[in-house]
Parts: C-alpha cells; sequence; structure tokens
C-alpha cells in the first residue's frame, strides 16, 4: 500500500484513485512505524512538522497543524522537549501526530503498540480507537496480537503466509471462523481442539473423540463415520452435575473469572468459567457443552462445515 513493494496483481484504490504506479510520495499516506522512528536531535514540535516543512508548508499553517494534533494527543506541554527525554507511549503519540498533521488519506499503523508495556497498550489501543473516530480517516493497522485485531478493527483481514484466509468484522470471525487457522488465532483464550468422528445413527449423532469422549454437536451436514475436528472456546464451557468429569490440571483464578486446565486421559481441555473455585489440581470437575457454541471443521481440509 505504502509503495515500497511492487504490485504483482489487482489494484491499489486510495479515495476512487488507482496508485498502483505511484510513488510513495504521491500517494497521500502517512505511516506511523513500530520502532516511532523519531529524529533524536529534533524536539517534538520538529519531529512533527519535518514532513511539512519539507513540503514547503507556510510557518504559521505549520504550527498550525502540529498545535492542532498535540491537543488531540494531549502532548501540548512536549513540543519543547527531545525524543529521549519522553516516555516510550509519549514517543508514539508523537509518532501518530507526525502522521496526523499531514492529514493524509490513509494512515498506515506497523505494529505500533508492540514495543510499549502491557497496560500502556491498553491505554493506547483506546486512544488510537478514539482517535479514528475523531478524525474518520482509513488506518490500515498491522498486527500479530489478535486482541489489538479484535478491539480496534471495524474489519480484519486475517492472513496465512500471504493469503487471505477470512476477511469480515470482528465477530463474524470470532463467531463463524471459517477454517481452524482462523477460529485457533481469534479469541482469547485459544478454542480448543479435538479429533474424532460422528457418531452415532442418523437418529442421535454425536462426536467421539479418538480418546473415546462424547460431546454433543450442532445441526450440521455431517453424517455418521465423518471425519472431523471439534471445536468448542474455553468461554462456552460451563460446570455442571451432568457433565463430562475431567480431572484438574491447573487452577488460574484471575478474580471475575477461573482458567481451569483439565484432561481426561491424554485428553486436554481448557475452561474459563465465572464461578470462584475451591477445587484443586487432582480433583474432578464436570463440564457442561451447549452444541449450539459447537463448531466443526472438516479433518482434512480444515474448512468449517
Amino acid at each position: 500500500i505504502a509503495g515500497l513493494e511492487t504490485v504483482t496483481d489487482g489494484d491499489i484504490i486510495i479515495n476512487g484513485n488507482r496508485v498502483n504506479d505511484l510513488e510513495p510520495a504521491a500517494r497521500d499516506i502517512a505511516m506511523v512505524f513500530q520502532t516511532y522512528a523519531l529524529y533524536p536531535h529534533m524536539s517534538v514540535f520538529e519531529n512533527m512538522s519535518y514532513g511539512l516543512k519539507i513540503q514547503k508548508v507556510p510557518r504559521d499553517e505549520i504550527k498550525r497543524r502540529v498545535e492542532a494534533a498535540a491537543a488531540i494527543l494531549e502532548i501540548t506541554d512536549l513540543l519543547d522537549r527531545q525524543p529521549r527525554h519522553i516516555s516510550g507511549g509519549q514517543r508514539q503519540r508523537v509518532a501518530m501526530g507526525r502522521a496526523i498533521v499531514r492529514d493524509p488519506q490513509v494512515f498506515l499503523f506497523d505494529e505500533p503498540l508492540s514495543n510499549l508495556d502491557a497496560k500502556l497498550r491498553v491505554t493506547m489501543r483506546v486512544e488510537i480507537k478514539e482517535l479514528h473516530q475523531r478524525l474518520g480517516t482509513t488506518i490500515v493497522y498491522v498486527t500479530h496480537d489478535q486482541i489489538e485485531a479484535m478491539t480496534m478493527a471495524d474489519r480484519i483481514v486475517v492472513m496465512r503466509d500471504g493469503r487471505v484466509e477470512q476477511i469480515g468484522t470482528p465477530l463474524d470471525l470470532y463467531d463463524t471462523p471459517q477454517n481452524v487457522f482462523v477460529a485457533g488465532f481469534i479469541g482469547s483464550p485459544s478454542m480448543n481442539f479435538l479429533q474424532g468422528k460422528i457418531d452415532g445413527d442418523d437418529g442421535k449423532l454425536h462426536f467421539l473423540s479418538d480418546d473415546g469422549l462424547i460431546f454433543p454437536i450442532p445441526d450440521a451436514p455431517v453424517k455418521s463415520g465423518d471425519r472431523v475436528t471439534y471445536g468448542i472456546r474455553p468461554e462456552h464451557i460451563e460446570l455442571g452435575e451432568n457433565g463430562m468429569s475431567f480431572e484438574i490440571s491447573v487452577l488460574e483464578p484471575m478474580g471475575s473469572e477461573t482458567q481451569i486446565y483439565a484432561k481426561s486421559g491424554a485428553q486436554k481441555i481448557d475452561a474459563l468459567v465465572k464461578d470462584r473455585l475451591s477445587s484443586k489440581p487432582g480433583m474432578h470437575v464436570n463440564f457442561v457443552i451447549n452444541p449450539e457454541h459447537v463448531h466443526l471443521f472438516d479433518a482434512q481440509s480444515e474448512n468449517r462445515i
């Protein structure tokens, strides 16, 4: 999109204009880098205004744009400082401000939060989303963090090995992943996958895992004997007296939730429940699975059934 790689197929359209053959400088885009890429010898104001200065924008207009962007990002009091005198989160705001003053058609964000600590990443996620809502400009945001993708995106493009696996809203990808890769990537903690086959007669089918466990299935175009991958998210597993018995391996109490790592023979399964448990590792719990939340995938193609 930036023009740093040659287009091999298809078209890149920005604001109705085909930009395949335009130089990066002519595409009206602004980039926010993972490493901030600030000039260490320049002040915050000089870093934010440098691109406009190169474009020979009038001095008064530069001052107006920089001060407006600084106000949006709440870094007005930092304009006279140099990058080494401000924190990582503030540097990222400066990098964003440098992009905002350009008033581009498209922002390109290259993993901008990966160098920040966990707490600051959460804060910056909110700030970037608020910024997007305020500016209304398209942002193409690259990330390996599916939480960032789920919480910030209007639309997500999940890619693997240079190929698009699925495009959709965050909840589309969460509720109806098209294949095992998307199902395992979207959602935290990750979806449980079990290998096995459809069993029973056509009137009452169920899933039989390779370890001999029986699980309910949703209404789906499957028949007895079909090899499938059975998917269930940890947060869709409940505790109940009539469920399947699993031995607790590890408990992770998190206050509002408890994560349970459990096993039955060689089969392991994770559950995320609202209950606070007095149980300990080695004790047993009963898991209840609502078939409405179950995902079935073809065992060979790994595509959703």
